[in-house]
């Protein structure tokens, strides 16, 4: 190691060189705020700083997707609490549902299964890609199998993680009507729209 003199007290900053670099290193900290965190986090942008940028969409999307999401938690709490009975696995049931949705429309369709039965599932949309969280909200606790924005398709297999209800929230972004179809087939008692 190489030792090294200590500076003298003119080599260190003054006072007011401290003071004038905190100063800017606030100012500096509040332009960033409200110029990229407000508008990309929150949509927040009181400057038009972030609409230029691209953040102030991002933010928007952010808050819209934490409020759908909120509000869909809630209806999901509402019917989970009428769900009383136990699914009983029942043998091998497919289907195929054609769902159309209008623009900024959501729609909710879930599979009563029992714990641990197992369905395969296909799903496409045609007008447009379409929001959706494949998820369950039964007595055992909310889980989310999968999530996306802007998806045309998706496919694989649920194992309940719970009894009761495990399924599919779409949501249209889209300027105009998208038709979504669903195909499954497992172990499951029913399907139906929530």
């Amino acid at each position: 190691m190489y030792n090294t003199e200590l500076p003298n007290e003119n080599e260190l900053p003054s006072s007011q060189q401290l003071l004038r670099s905190t100063i800017i290193a606030l100012i500096t900290g509040a332009v960033l705020l409200v110029t990229t965190v407000l508008p990309a986090e929150y949509g927040i942008d009181p400057t038009g700083v972030g609409r230029v940028l691209g953040l102030k969409e991002m933010g928007m999307i952010k808050m819209q997707l934490a409020e759908e999401a909120a509000k869909h938690n809630a209806e999901q709490a509402a019917s989970a609490a009428a769900v009383v009975a136990t699914p009983e696995p029942t043998p091998q049931k497919s289907d195929t549902t054609t769902i159309t949705l209008k623009p900024n429309e959501g729609v909710e369709y879930k599979l009563e299964m029992a714990k641990g039965a197992k369905a395969k599932y296909e799903w496409t949309s045609v007008g447009g890609p379409v929001n959706h969280n494949l998820h369950t909200d039964g007595a055992g606790g909310s889980h989310s199998y999968s999530k996306g924005t802007g998806v045309e398709r998706d496919a694989g297999e649920i194992t309940a993680v719970s009894d009761g209800y495990h399924g599919w929230f779409w949501r249209n972004r889209n300027s105009k009507d998208v038709t979504i179809t669903l195909k499954t087939s497992g172990d499951y008692k029913s399907i139906k729209r929530m």
